[in-house]
């Protein structure tokens, strides 16, 4: 049942579905022939854009040179070493009349660009075939840039195989450079044969010729015109916001089982190697495992949906295998597979039910000389939307704080490191864990007043001290969580110096029911839309800004440019007013927490080797290369320094004292003792946390003033 406060979205889908309908029954189509499948999605996401998007850019002649810039560079050659500047020249007379095709025109511009990218392949698997056909000399000192951005198209044959040649020389060069090393380490032992440097130098170009007829096969055999069109309206979405985006039926579905925590396969993990997708591990239970003719290392060569055709796997990646694979449950899909002795069996299973529960929120306890603290890790607000009984974030946190109060845990850190977000209805329940009850979020469309999301349970479930770890990479609900506890001054932000920067809410719409826009799934695929944007209780964005840490701790992405900030696309910061919200009765004072954090982490020589590989790592991709040995050599090992300081800084000189839950551990023994073990090692990676070492000393400071408030408040 709708709920009043989507009413807004509702009348606004249903407005676009008349409009759409009109169009869709000939209105405003200028050409007497029925639209084609690549002009049906054009035009309605074009419409969508346009109509309902939160702040659209005008689609003119402009967004069209954009595209046209955006699509050649990005998505078809981003190297710039396939296509020549003659290419895209004659390409010229579309650079602004995508507009057109996006408003109601027939779609020409993709057909014309695949049609000269098929005729430049060959030849660009021609020149690197050559090329790797004779040795390298590393003696000559030269320099190459590959930083795209800076790149331009040649201007002719022969600057292109220029081009190519100093690319391979450098591939092959970081190759060469391993071999060399990897023959110092293992001279003198036994059954190691000692290759000489012409011997090394072949086997170095022969492994790049390998990979690039591994990723020619992808693009010949693998990547479809289809494919190449989904590109592009996927650079018209993206264009508007990083965000908005376009999902074909097999993305949209792939992106659900993500979210959900919950698919439909065989139960197999991939990998990719030597060019193969390969069974990289079984799952206990699992229709894989139950068939007993599956076993890790199986390679995996075509996959059928039960009676059809088998898809040869040819160039694929895990990612697109893995797509083939999933499906409905209780439906055949039929393997192809290359055993380890060589020969090819075909196996056929019933997809089941598969939970990802590795995906969900779990505990331990971190045992310190000042007390106990209890921690719960989060790696994404999930929500299983199709299925009420499903796993939910909230309801799972929740049952992780029983837990933890039961073991009678001081104060808690909650870990929302990396956690790109996920449902908005989940984080608004799990703010309301911890406070009295109020506003938690406000969201606004285009149109519309800010609409203000509720908690309206008054029960606390804790109340002790709260810590939040957060890093650039935490986003979206991550950063509403963060902004809410922060305005509420219900606990402490810990972590770099903001998040991410995601403030901006997408839905996901269907492309090709004219009157049903509010179902997501489509034939023609869907789209996620922005049609609104997230404030804080205090009135500003979460868009753009993020949310800044209480308290700071030097991260090696400070510097690095992935935030919402760093993408041109991204819409801008603002604010409104403010909702109406009492802060937390029990405040803490911040200044001597934040302090005390200062003094230990100048204090701490990990920490400022941190900070200054940052400053070092935001470098480096911004520079000159050398293929010339000697130099390269030189340069490998200052890097390798460095790379070691990065390898070992997330390592403490002490273990911290973290402890599984014994119901946890008992369960995952009884059940699989795979994931127990994985289970293990989550435990041990958390004892060398540098990050979460800080955030103990930045809680138990907490736990202290808390007591002493506490003390105070009762006295009085």
């Amino acid at each position: 049942m709708l709920q009043r406060k989507n009413l807004p979205i509702v009348l606004l889908l249903f407005g676009a579905g008349l409009f759409l309908a009109f169009k869709s029954l000939g209105f405003g189509l200028g050409n007497g022939n029925p639209p084609t499948k690549y002009e049906k999605i054009l035009h309605n996401v074009g419409e969508m854009l346009s109509e309902i998007h939160y702040s659209p850019k005008k689609i003119d002649d402009n967004f069209s040179r954009e595209i046209f810039k955006k699509y050649l560079g990005e998505k078809i050659d981003d190297q710039k070493n396939i296509l020549l500047q003659s290419d895209i020249q004659q390409l010229k007379k579309y650079e602004t009349k995508i507009d057109d095709e996006i408003l109601g025109g027939s779609v020409q511009f993709v057909p014309a660009v695949v049609e000269i990218y098929k005729k430049r392949l060959p030849e660009t698997e021609a020149i690197y075939k050559e090329i790797l056909s004779t040795p390298f000399d590393f003696t000559k000192d030269e320099i190459a840039n590959f930083n795209s951005e800076k790149l331009d198209y040649s201007k002719s044959e022969a600057d292109r195989k220029e081009s190519w040649r100093k690319r391979l020389k450098y591939l092959t060069l970081e190759r060469y450079y391993d071999l060399m090393e990897d023959r110092e380490k293992n001279k003198g032992k036994e059954n190691f044969v000692v290759k000489t440097d012409i011997e090394l130098e072949k086997e170095a170009r022969d492994r790049v010729l390998k990979i690039l007829n591994r990723n020619y096969d992808r693009l010949k055999f693998k990547v479809s015109d289809d494919d190449r069109f989904n590109e592009f309206v996927k650079t018209i979405t993206e264009s508007m916001d990083p965000h908005t985006t376009f999902m074909p039926p097999v993305d949209k579905r792939y992106f659900d089982e993500e979210m959900s925590g919950r698919f439909y396969g065989i139960g197999a993990s991939l990998r990719e190697e030597d060019g193969n997708i390969k069974i990289g591990l079984v799952l206990a239970g699992s229709p894989a495992l139950k068939s007993g003719e599956i076993v890790i290392g199986d390679a995996i060569i075509k996959v059928a949906q039960g009676t059809a055709e088998p898809v040869d796997l040819t160039g694929y990646t895990v990612q697109d295998a893995v797509k083939l694979i999933r499906g409905k449950k209780g439906t055949e899909v039929r393997l192809t597979l290359r055993k380890a002795d060589g020969s090819v069996k075909t196996v056929t299973l019933i997809r089941d039910e598969i939970i990802q529960d590795e995906t969900f929120a779990r505990s331990a306890v971190i045992n310190t000389p000042k007390g106990k603290l209890g921690f719960i890790y989060l790696p994404e607000f999930y929500a299983d939307f199709d299925n009420p009984k499903g796993a939910r974030c909230s309801e799972d946190v929740r049952k992780e704080i029983i837990k933890l109060k039961e073991q009678k845990v001081d104060g808690i850190i909650m870990d929302l490191r990396n956690n790109g977000g996920g449902s908005l209805y989940d984080v608004v329940q799990m703010v309301g864990l911890f406070i009295e009850g109020g506003p938690i979020v406000q969201v606004k469309d285009r149109e519309g007043k800010p609409t203000v999301y509720y908690d309206r349970d008054k029960t606390i479930l804790y109340d002790g001290p709260l810590a939040v770890m957060v890093n650039e990479f935490s986003a979206s609900a991550s950063e509403i969580f963060a902004a809410a506890i922060q305005d509420y001054d219900r606990g402490v932000i810990i972590g770099s110096t903001s998040t991410y920067g995601k403030g901006t809410v997408q839905r996901n719409i269907g492309l090709d029911k004219t009157m049903g826009f509010l179902d997501p799934n489509s034939e023609l695929g869907t789209i996620k839309l922005t049609l609104q944007k997230f404030y804080r209780i205090n009135g500003g964005s979460t868009q753009l800004r993020g949310v800044s840490s209480d308290v700071n701790i030097p991260d090696i992405f400070e510097f690095t440019k992935i935030r919402e900030k760093d993408n041109p696309d991204a819409l801008a910061w603002d604010e409104i007013q403010k909702a109406d919200y009492n802060r937390w009765k029990y405040g803490l004072d911040l200044g001597p927490i934040r302090k005390a954090s200062t003094e230990r982490i100048k204090s701490n020589a990990l920490f400022n080797t941190i900070h200054n590989n940052a400053e070092w790592l935001a470098k480096q991709s911004d520079k000159n290369v050398s293929l010339s040995l000697k130099k390269y050599q030189e340069e490998q090992k200052k890097n390798k320094a460095i790379a070691k300081q990065i390898e070992t800084q997330n390592k403490l000189p002490h273990e911290l004292n973290v402890a599984g839950l014994q119901d946890d551990l008992k369960r995952l023994e009884n059940a699989d003792s795979a994931k127990l073990e994985r289970f293990k090692n989550w435990l041990k990676n958390l004892r060398n946390d540098p990050y979460l070492d800080e955030a103990t000393n930045v809680l138990n400071d907490m736990v202290t003033q808390t007591n002493l408030v506490y003390t105070n408040v009762n006295k009085n």
